[in-house]
């Protein structure tokens, strides 16, 4: 996997906890992070309300605002694709 940024970093982990919610350690395979990288995207996620922690299950789960910011970026991924396919 080459160099990523840090929003295509962010996406996947939004993407790991979306549906019921997931375990830090499915996520942090999930987006090919180590422990303590895992560890800094979450603060800041929770921080900024893209994920939430549901301690009774011990998961993370995308919110509401956390899908929409992984729709907005999933869409800009496309319409770049198709615009790097049309040069070819």
């Amino acid at each position: 996997m080459g160099n990523r940024g840090r929003t295509e970093i962010v996406a996947m982990i939004l993407d790991a906890a979306n549906g019921e919610g997931e375990t830090k350690t499915k996520i942090m395979y999930f987006a090919f992070l180590s422990y303590n990288q895992l560890n800094e995207y979450l603060s800041v996620l929770i921080e900024n309300n893209l994920i939430e922690y549901l301690d009774g299950a011990r998961t993370f789960k995308t919110t509401t605002k956390g899908l929409s910011f992984l729709k907005m970026h999933n869409e800009l991924a496309e319409l770049l694709q198709q615009t790097n396919f049309n040069r070819n």
